[in-house]
């Protein structure tokens, strides 16, 4: 092999970043503030307290500082899997024959099997420094859920996880996980909270969805002493933890002498999609370097691409506040996709902010293609992709090919985010040829946009 670029690039646990970076430090315009839903003004610290851990809040609220401090503790758990590695995909552009150049980082070293871990950590932490008994939570796929209960676990919190039913039911193994580390897992949603018990009533066998366990998770917390409430993602704290990914990534490019064109995430609240670009997107807006970026969500799920941007609920219940964001409307619930990570309504205010400004791109690619994607990435690969992660696959075998139509040496990177030997159904369904592609209509959108809060 001429090029002398290794296959895998690892930072020194020396070079591991101390700070997170915080995008909306560098953004010209700002996100959005959370609005109180019921007088519709800026959420106070002192009211998102009652929700979420103090030092949470502050970073939830912090538009002005760019670095913040990686306390020592967390440090130390991330030096169990962190620094990632940042893998060139030789056999990949060898099999497509493309003159692009394909990175990914890869998040899937650890128990949890994805990226979620980054954010899990810090929010148990700062629950247990704050002297809570424990927190409560949705998940989706269920990394989440699992990266948070092995943090929990690891500092001796308790961990309330209401689980979307649907991949309560496809993924018992997940679940398992879960239980294994202590974390009680309840079906969303569910007989057990006033929230879940009205949405059953006004959406009898329904499958779920996120905003229906946020719903639940926030209503127990807010309802239990000593417990707080910790989301995976779309809040703008979870970006800021999140920025270890990019941040690694940039350093390992810098080290290597390389920069990339393209970077490409999977896109559901934005958690992934928002820690690998953030510190690419930094240099971006202060002028000093140029990038594409590209959010791939599923098009059964699309809020980006033909959501509206607006204020709305971040769950189904309509107990949380309000953000200004791409959504589909707080009410609508997706098909049961197998990409159970990436079936939010809405996405995150910061990215949504982003993607208004015309700073990133989005597309929306359906399960069927995905999963032809994933299949392929494995056996060429060697490494089975989650779900949510193969989007980010599929566009970037795309893009390589337009290249390949080109005659252009684009630098490609994507994150992949975990892996999905969880989920085996999916893979199962998609093999069996029964897998199908569902796309919902304008005339459903337009009424879940019906039922969006009017804000003067």
């Amino acid at each position: 092999m001429e090029e002398k670029i290794p296959y895998k690039t690892y930072l020194e646990e020396s070079e591991m970043p101390k700070q997170w970076y915080n995008v909306r430090a560098d953004m010209k315009n700002k996100p959005a503030p959370l609005l109180n839903p019921a007088t519709h003004k800026p959420m106070t610290a002192e009211e998102l307290s009652v929700v979420f851990c103090d030092e949470l809040v502050k970073q939830e609220l912090d538009n002005d500082n760019a670095y913040i401090d990686i306390p020592q503790e967390i440090l130390d758990f991330y030096r169990m899997y962190r620094p990632s590695p940042l893998v060139r995909a030789y056999c990949l552009e060898k099999v497509l024959d493309t003159p692009a150049k394909i990175y990914y980082k890869f998040e899937g070293n650890n128990t949890s099997g994805s990226h979620k871990l980054n954010s899990a950590i810090a929010q148990a932490y700062y629950a247990k420094k704050q002297g809570l008994k424990g927190v409560t939570t949705e998940t989706g796929a269920g990394q989440w859920g699992t990266a948070l209960s092995m943090a929990c676990a690891y500092l001796g919190l308790d961990c309330k996880v209401f689980m979307v039913k649907v991949s309560y039911e496809q993924k018992p193994f997940r679940r398992e996980v879960m239980r294994t580390y202590g974390a009680s897992v309840t079906p969303s949603p569910s007989e057990t909270t006033e929230v879940g018990r009205k949405i059953l009533a006004a959406h009898p066998g329904t499958t779920g969805s996120l905003g229906c366990a946020i719903s639940e998770a926030v209503e127990v917390a807010t309802h239990t002493e000593g417990y707080r409430y910790v989301l995976g993602s779309v809040l703008n704290q979870v970006l800021l933890h999140q920025s270890i990914i990019g941040l690694e990534s940039k350093a390992a490019f810098e080290k290597l002498g390389v920069k990339p064109d393209i970077i490409i995430g999977c896109a559901g609240g934005g958690s992934n999609l928002g820690g690998l670009i953030s510190p690419f997107m930094g240099q971006k807006l202060r002028g000093e370097a140029d990038y594409r970026f590209i959010a791939v969500e599923p098009a059964s799920c699309p809020s980006l691409t033909r959501g509206r941007y607006a204020y709305d609920f971040c769950d189904t219940g309509m107990v949380c506040p309000l953000a200004k964001m791409y959504t589909l409307g707080s009410g609508f619930i997706p098909s049961a996709n197998h990409a159970g990570g990436l079936r939010y309504h809405g996405m995150s205010s910061t990215l949504s902010q982003l993607y208004d400004d015309k700073l990133m791109e989005a597309v929306s690619v359906e399960q069927t293609s995905v999963f032809e994607a994933a299949q392929q990435f494995a056996r060429i690969e060697g490494i089975l992709p989650a779900p949510e992660s193969s989007h980010a696959i599929r566009v970037a075998i795309d893009e390589a090919m337009k290249c390949k139509q080109t005659g252009e040496e684009k630098t490609i990177l994507f994150g992949l985010t975990g892996t999905g030997y969880f989920d085996m159904v999916a893979y199962q369904k998609f093999n069996d040829g029964v897998m199908t592609d569902y796309i919902p209509s304008d005339e459903e959108l337009e009424k879940s946009f019906a039922g969006l809060p009017k804000i003067d």
